[in-house]
């Protein structure tokens, strides 16, 4: 990594309208040590998790459809459709308009997915204002997208933007993962949860992190793809 990019990373940390930008493992690293200071049960959690991964992914419109791809199927057949997108160049959106239904089925979409991909590729999302814009216009435009829903776009957010304080509480490997760590007697529901997650700030999404790597150690199972 050369000097110019360092620079770029550094200036990327804080923005004065997106806040807090996760851009490498040492802002995990100082999000982890908050929490755990922050409350016992997280320092125990981190404990039994060791570091937890950046997860950093890229941003725009392939980013998004993944997450459409990804929805209400295994890993392993998410990984299987994208393959076969990537495989059949069809991972742009020009190349999705373009695409006939019989193209785009064969490489596993539903029609349903099919209609989504092909209103987010007709949105003609500004994904670069999107890195700068304040976390409630993120969920807001992305969400105006059919297919694409609250967890989505905070998700979205969360690891292709960046953003160090946002969570996903419909989450439903978060909310098992709080139950299980905070013993709580019932699994706690989106509403509930985000409540929750406000004394996590400002690093809620490390806390997700958290939560997600201490529920696959709970349940042995991985809570996101």
């Amino acid at each position: 990594m050369g000097r110019d990019e360092l620079n770029d990373i550094e200036g990327e940390r804080h923005h004065p309208v997106a806040g807090r930008i996760i851009v490498d493992k040492d802002c995990v690293a100082e999000g982890a040590a908050w929490l755990a200071s922050a409350d016992p049960r997280f320092a125990e959690a981190l404990k039994a998790t060791g570091p937890l991964p950046l997860r950093r992914r890229k941003d725009g419109f392939e980013a998004l459809l993944a997450a459409i791809v990804s929805q209400q199927v295994s890993v392993a057949a998410a990984d299987s459709i994208w393959n076969k997108l990537k495989a059949a160049k069809l991972t742009g959106p020009r190349k999705v308009l373009g695409a006939t239904d019989e193209e785009l089925r064969a490489c596993g979409l539903s029609r349903q997915k099919i209609r989504y991909g092909r209103a987010l590729a007709a949105a003609k999302i500004d994904y670069a204002a999107l890195r700068v814009a304040p976390e409630a216009e993120v969920v807001e435009t992305l969400t105006a997208v059919p297919g694409i829903g609250r967890w989505t776009a905070e998700i979205y957010a969360m690891f292709s933007l960046g953003r160090a304080d946002i969570f996903a509480p419909g989450d439903l490997a978060l909310q098992e993962s709080a139950r299980i760590l905070f013993d709580l007697e019932d699994r706690p529901r989106e509403k509930a949860l985000r409540d929750m997650a406000e004394a996590w700030s400002p690093w809620r999404a490390v806390a997700a992190r958290l939560l997600w790597a201490y529920f696959h150690i709970a349940k042995q199972r991985e809570g996101i793809r």
